[in-house]
């Protein structure tokens, strides 16, 4: 395989596996349920908060979070179960600590745009001590010595920079979404793909491209296995409206902290 193509899919599984880190958007393996509605259109749509929730590509909107159920139904919940059924929980755990280091990096150069001193110190703090005593962040001794765990990428980063947070978008894969933080994934795909071209960690190694692939593709279990939103986990016919006010609140929150 040519470098140019070798590059190119990592650029794409790089976008993919960023894109899908923060708030990744997963949904139940069955249809949901016919229940009787819990709530009338009327409520989310006279509803002041609900009705300035920008919302303009709603149809492109539905459309993906049916695409996105579909998706799950028939690949990344069979993938996952099967996962889970075959894996020890133990390394279940370690997978994740290991993949949660990783991640340690974007939150570190985020908060340092986000001039966050306090926090990039204890988010270096924490990657250096789990990638060595934690040996390559397959354990999280630094959580035990009161290094929590903090998290920040370029969508925040945006936001605190003064972006607004645009238009209500729900991407394949990702779900619920605004503009802005769907171009902060983005950002964040994009400086990690550079991140590991520079460092080609696996440069020398016969099979590099079969080892890349799996790594990513692991990480993108790993992701779905932690992701406890459900699409049509509710049973209400009203979800769509429901989802997107709660994740506009959670954002709202966010913007406080």
């Amino acid at each position: 395989m040519s470098i140019t193509i070798r590059r190119v899919k990592l650029l794409i599984l790089a976008l993919i596996l960023t894109l899908s880190v923060a708030g990744c958007a997963t949904i139940t393996a069955s249809h949901p349920p016919e229940v009787p509605a819990m709530h009338t259109v009327s409520e989310f749509k006279d509803d002041d908060y609900v009705v300035r929730i920008a919302d303009p590509w709603e149809g492109f909107n539905r459309r993906m979070y049916k695409f996105n159920y579909n998706l799950d139904k028939y690949f990344f919940n069979p993938v996952v179960s099967g996962y889970e059924f075959i894996t020890p929980t133990f390394v279940q755990t370690g997978v994740t600590n290991f993949y949660n280091n990783v991640g340690e990096v974007r939150t570190l150069y985020n908060s340092l745009f986000q001039a966050k001193v306090k926090k990039s110190l204890l988010t270096l703090g924490r990657f250096v001590t789990n990638s060595t005593i934690g040996i390559g962040g397959l354990f999280d001794p630094a959580t035990s010595f009161g290094l929590e765990r903090q998290k920040e990428d370029f969508g925040q980063t945006l936001r605190v920079w003064g972006v607004g947070s645009g238009p209500y978008l729900v991407l394949p894969i990702l779900g619920p979404n605004t503009v802005r933080s769907a171009s902060g994934f983005a950002v964040d795909a994009g400086i990690r793909y550079a991140i590991i071209s520079a460092i080609d960690p696996f440069e020398n190694i016969k099979g590099k491209d079969g080892i890349e692939v799996g790594i990513s593709t692991l990480e993108a279990i790993d992701m779905r296995h932690k992701e406890s939103f459900r699409y049509y986990g509710s049973g209400d016919p009203f979800e769509y409206y429901m989802v997107r006010f709660i994740y506009s609140e959670k954002s709202e929150f966010l913007n406080k902290k």
